[in-house]
Order: C-alpha cells, then structure tokens, then sequence
C-alpha cells in the first residue's frame, strides 16, 4: 500500500519482484504512477501496469519518462465512442482544445452530454423545477450526443453503458477497445 504523497516505491516494489508479476494493478494517479513506473525499470520489473482514469492521462508519458515501455501500460476509461460516432468526439476535443487552449483531460465530453441532456428535458418539461424535468429527464432515449446515443433504463442508469482501454505507444495514448 502507498499514499499520494509517496515518492519511494523501492519497498513494495522489491517485494513485488520477487514474486515475479505478469500485472501491477496501480488504483492511483498519474503523478504517483509515473515516479513508480521508473522505479520499476531500475529494479528490472517488466511487468504490464494496469489501473483506471487516474493513470490514462497524457501526462503519464512525462512523469514516467523513459520508465514505461510501449504497451507496458493498460489503462481504462469509463464511456468510449467506435464507429460513426469518433468523428463527432474528434471534432469535440479540436473545438475544445481551441477554445480552452488545453486539451480534454477524461470527462468533459461526457459532461458536456449530461448537462445538454438535462437542459433538453427542463426546455421539454417546461421548467427548471426538478419535480417537473426529472420525469422527463428520466425517459430520455437515443439523445444525440458528442459520446454517442444515450439513453437511460429503469433505474437511471445508462444503458450499454461503455468502458475504453487504452495502452501507450511512442509516447501517445492508443485504443485497444470500446467495451460495452
């Protein structure tokens, strides 16, 4: 176990050699994650790092440096667009990139879906008042959005709900899948 504040990993990660692993699950993020990935090469460990949206960053390949080998790492991301629908989520992070001036981190498209979702129901429902939009928000099927069609099931939940696993090559993020 570690801490966000932690910089030496040498401990665990010696431990970790020793038993030899084909993964490291890293349940962090990226500014502990890189100074751990070089930590693992100057101990030998080449074994995949795998964790979640915290480790599945652009800064990643900084803060690791020469620590992270090419598909070393497997990283997920809750959503994920295929398809037709990559065109309209490249246009969103061009549009965004110019005009932020930074790039997408993780969730701003989803975001961005969300709240035009729930602006959709409250100008349908003709009310800003949740007692009135949430019903509708609540129906809402197949909305048009920069992460695909939405809809919602019974409880709230979306459905074919989507996860995306990534890996790293020459420095750049790569899709491996959409899973749904």
């Amino acid at each position: 176990f570690t801490t966000d504040k932690a910089t030496d990993f040498m401990p665990i990660l010696t431990t970790l050699k020793g038993k030899k692993p084909d993964i490291i699950f890293f349940g962090g993020m990226d500014a502990v994650a890189g100074p751990m990935m070089r930590q693992m090469k100057n101990l030998g460990i080449k074994a995949k790092f795998m964790g979640g949206d915290g480790i599945c960053s652009s800064e990643l390949v900084k803060l690791a440096g020469d620590g992270m080998a090419d598909g070393q790492v497997v990283c997920a991301e809750a959503g994920g667009v295929e398809g037709a629908q990559k065109a309209g989520m490249d246009k969103f992070y061009a549009d965004y990139k110019k005009r932020f001036g930074i790039d997408v981190t993780v969730y701003e498209p989803y975001v961005y879906d969300a709240v035009n979702i729930m602006v959709a129901a409250m100008v349908k429902a003709g009310s800003s008042d949740p007692a009135v939009y949430l019903p509708v928000l609540a129906k809402t099927d197949k909305y048009k959005g920069v992460t695909g069609d939405i809809s919602f099931d019974a409880k709230g939940d979306v459905k074919n709900g989507a996860l995306t696993l990534y890996t790293y090559k020459a420095g750049k993020r790569d899709q491996i899948a959409v899973v749904r």
